[in-house]
């Protein structure tokens, strides 16, 4: 009860407008195994209240000079509702950058239960990681937005002709005489995806992804990264 109906004297949340325009952090940190029920309906508050103070101040100042704000999600598909696919459509303007993480595209529909609003959140994040991933809708996706490429493909056949073909019912088989072979070689052009379901689910390794990143102007053509998680950042040397 302390933590969430302190005395008026230790009262430091005043409403979104104050945190960010002094620059606050707000964290909600809620056992989801323990309280899930009630996570969710704090978190969906807290989530829906700071997108209306977020796209309420377009109307208040000049764009160019509001302060950048920022939403972090974990677990996203725990907490993500409707709003969430028409705010990360308009929040850029308001200078919000939104960074959330999810198990996969799967959980996010399983969630929502609408595969056109799942598919207007993705859209709507630019900056993607995709690490190692046995779903098939998450991998799909990924591969359209990546796109194909114009790989060349060969192909081999080999004929035989005769001209006399007698049975040999002493070895049971046919025998040809006067015959000849033929050997042709095709290339032709085929358009694949340029990454495979085998790359996503087998050559990713363990803090490694597949990076579709834009610098603001232009989209980065896609990358493998290696990610350095911040508990083993100290056996390396920079």
């Amino acid at each position: 009860m302390n933590l969430f109906c302190p005395s008026q004297e230790e009262l430091n949340f005043f409403g979104f407008e104050d945190v960010i325009e002094k620059g606050k952090i707000i964290v909600l940190n809620m056992n989801i195994a323990e309280y899930r029920n009630l996570s969710k309906i704090i978190a969906a508050y807290l989530k829906l209240d700071f997108q209306t103070e977020v796209m309420s101040r377009l109307g208040k100042n000049n764009p160019q000079m509001l302060r950048k704000v920022a939403f972090i999600s974990d677990e996203f598909h725990e907490y993500v509702t409707n709003t969430d696919a028409e705010f990360f459509a308009q929040s850029r303007e308001a200078k919000c950058i939104n960074i959330v993480a999810t198990q996969s595209y799967t959980s996010l529909l399983n969630a929502m239960g609408n595969q056109n609003t799942v598919k207007a959140i993705i859209q709507n994040l630019i900056n993607k990681f995709w690490f190692r991933t046995d779903d098939i809708f998450t991998i799909e996706d990924a591969q359209k937005q990546i796109g194909k490429e114009e790989r060349i493909k060969y192909s081999k056949t080999i004929s035989e002709g005769a001209k006399e073909t007698k049975y040999n019912y002493i070895f049971q088989k046919f025998e040809s005489q006067n015959s000849n072979l033929s050997e042709s070689l095709n290339q032709y052009s085929q358009m694949e995806y340029i990454y495979d379901t085998n790359y996503f689910s087998q050559k990713l390794e363990t803090f490694q992804c597949l990076a579709f990143l834009s610098d603001g102007s232009k989209i980065v053509p896609p990358m493998k990264l290696k990610l350095l998680p911040y508990f083993i950042q100290d056996k390396y040397i920079f």
